[in-house]
């Protein structure tokens, strides 16, 4: 059995030549031939060099071992291999160095040990056509005329081959040193880009942090231009309501059922004045909400809206502004579907959509419809307005969304107009979680459709202290001072102070409003905020401070915006009310209930 065995190990590749290894000689012999062998088969010289110089070694380590034989030959392989099969009985083992020089230099290197132990180097040939045993058949050929090379010319050989791979080396260190030195080359280019971009993207960073720095700058600007506009807003619109409030008042007085008898021209030329007054200071509110809407200070106050009530209005006061030949339609609307909204706001969205329509309709009709939706469980107002007016092309549709911009034509030299109606609509529109949008074609008409959520019901507050007519049918003061330095709005206001008060003494110059409130000693004080030095922040805290005055209630009037007001010192006032709708129910109310609580803030909501 164990013949049988070492009979099957000792089978192999086709062999090219077998030496027993006896000595010295046969060592020689071994590596003169298998050098010759492995050139005959091709393999390269770098690869020649270092199969023959381990095989020499490999022979020299293990001399002595019994049965030492090396066979050389071709293995079947995808590429072909040439093989040294060394086998030898004993105990006898190759040298560890020895392995691992011959593991790390040749591409197989593999030690059976065992009764007969064999050790198999070998390297992979270039491919080729022919067989295994057709390449061992020709190296067996050619190495036949090898054999009586003596010693002397097999070292000459050696040396020739070895003088050989030591200019192969020095070729390869040459060409390793010439691609260090590209390589370093390159490395430097790659530092100097590096070093450029790097440098570039440090600038480029400086470059953003400045422009940062820059929009913060810009950002910091607008906002303080947009609170300088907002401010600007506040003050005009108190500069203006103050007039347009006199020139109203003034209106009402001239008027009245107990005024001097007017004929029936007069009567309608100051019935106009009183409507281009109306017209000024709605304009003018409408201009301060505008304002306040887009810095967010806007808020609408839900109430039960009368629909049938706001539509009637909007009918009677529109109306009359229609050109001859051209229709307005507005319904007569009594449907169930409770709607809690803001109702001054939504006449104005309406006034304002409905107007606009009005200017720029020739001939036809203007058209309101109003409908109700249910979307997601929540009932919708739909209000839509149709017009057979001029139209507006579809590059200008958003434009007109623009404050103050107008669309161009020669329908636009007809009608006037602020470019504030559609804007403003849409903001309130907005407020009121609702949304408006327009479709129109030119020659074909123009149609805006409004929606509003109905809203749910919500618990509605009792009017605030002042806004109503509580105070019919109370007596009146026996005496009033009022402070304010509008000449033309006293005058309006004292059928008003005449009803809650047997003597009324005005005050124009507030420097001597002080003198006057110690010598009357009245039962009420009403003071106007926005006058010159002292201004009404400044009487009020004289006011309190003064022992003999403090219990005499104050009752501040105001033409401006109430959220423009510093109530932390208005804590002496009573109420405040608006000039606006100023009643005599609502100011005696105010001056006959009870002491404020020291907050100033009763009646604060502009009527």
């Amino acid at each position: 059995m164990g013949d049988a065995a070492d009979a099957a190990r000792s089978a192999g590749p086709p062999a090219v030549l077998t030496i027993p290894l006896l000595g010295e000689r046969e060592v020689f012999a071994l590596r003169r031939d298998a050098s010759a062998a492995f050139r005959l088969l091709g393999l390269p010289e770098a690869e020649t060099v270092r199969l023959t110089t381990v095989l020499s070694e490999v022979g020299r380590d293990l001399l002595g071992a019994p049965g030492l034989t090396a066979r050389l030959g071709v293995e079947a392989a995808d590429p072909p291999r040439v093989t040294v099969r060394l086998d030898w009985s004993g105990d006898l083992e190759p040298s560890g160095d020895i392995l691992r020089a011959a593991d790390r230099l040749l591409d197989q290197c593999d030690w059976t040990p065992g009764t007969r132990s064999v050790l198999v180097l070998g390297q992979p040939l270039a491919r080729t056509s022919l067989s295994p045993a057709e390449l061992a058949a020709r190296a067996r050929e050619e190495l036949v005329g090898l054999s009586g090379i003596s010693m002397s010319e097999e070292l000459r050989n050696q040396n020739h081959h070895l003088l050989a791979a030591l200019e192969q080396a020095r070729a390869h260190q040459e060409e390793l040193q010439r691609l260090n030195t590209e390589l370093e080359e390159t490395n430097q280019g790659v530092m100097a880009l590096y070093s450029e971009l790097s440098k570039e993207l440090e600038e480029t960073n400086s470059g953003v942090v400045a422009l940062y720095a820059e929009l913060d700058e810009k950002s910091r600007q607008l906002a303080l231009v947009s609170e300088a506009k907002t401010r600007f807003w506040a003050n005009v619109s108190h500069e203006l309501r103050s007039p347009a409030n006199a020139v109203i008042g003034l209106t009402r007085l001239l008027l009245a059922a107990g005024a001097d008898p007017l004929s029936a021209e007069q009567r309608q030329q100051i019935a106009l004045i009183a409507a281009s007054g109306s017209t000024l200071l709605a304009l003018v509110e409408e201009l301060l909400d505008v304002a306040k809407a887009e810095s967010g200070r806007l808020e609408p106050e839900l109430v039960d809206t009368d629909l049938r009530s706001l539509l009637h209005q909007l009918r009677g006061t529109l109306g009359g502004t229609a050109r001859p030949g051209v229709r307005l339609v507005v319904p007569d609307d009594s449907r169930p579907q409770p709607l809690v909204t803001d109702e001054v706001m939504l006449t104005r969205i309406l006034r304002n959509v409905l107007s606009n329509s009005l200017k720029y309709t020739e001939t036809g009709e203007v058209r309101l419809d109003v409908g109700t939706e249910d979307r997601r469980g929540r009932p919708w107002y739909v209000f839509t307005i149709t017009d057979t007016g001029v139209g507006i092309p579809a590059d200008q549709q958003e434009r007109v969304f623009e404050e103050f911009y107008q669309v161009r034509g020669p329908h636009q030299r007809a009608v006037g107009g602020t470019g504030l109606g559609l804007p403003y609509a849409r903001k309130l529109t907005e407020l009121l979680g609702g949304r408006l949008s327009l479709s129109s074609a030119p020659g074909e008409g123009t149609r805006v459709v409004v929606e509003l959520p109905a809203e749910t019901r919500i618990p509605l507050p009792g009017p605030a202290a002042g806004d109503s007519d509580e105070g019919d049918g109370v007596p009146p003061l026996g005496s009033l001072v009022v402070i304010d330095d509008d000449p033309a709005f006293l005058v309006s206001v004292r059928p008003v102070l005449a009803a809650v008060a047997r003597g009324v003494t005005e005050v124009v110059d507030s420097s001597q409003a002080m003198a006057a409130v110690r010598a009357q000693r009245p039962d009420a004080v009403l003071l106007d905020l926005s006058m010159p030095p002292p201004d009404g922040y400044q009487l009020l805290e004289h006011l309190a401070r003064d022992r003999a005055l403090a219990g005499i209630p104050v009752v501040v009037l105001t033409a401006g915006d109430h959220e423009g007001i510093d109530r932390s010192r208005l804590t002496h006032a009573r109420a405040v009310l608006g000039k606006t709708h100023l009643t005599p129910g609502r100011l005696a109310g105010v001056l006959h209930r009870q002491p404020a609580t020291g907050r100033g803030q009763e009646g604060g909501t502009q009527p």
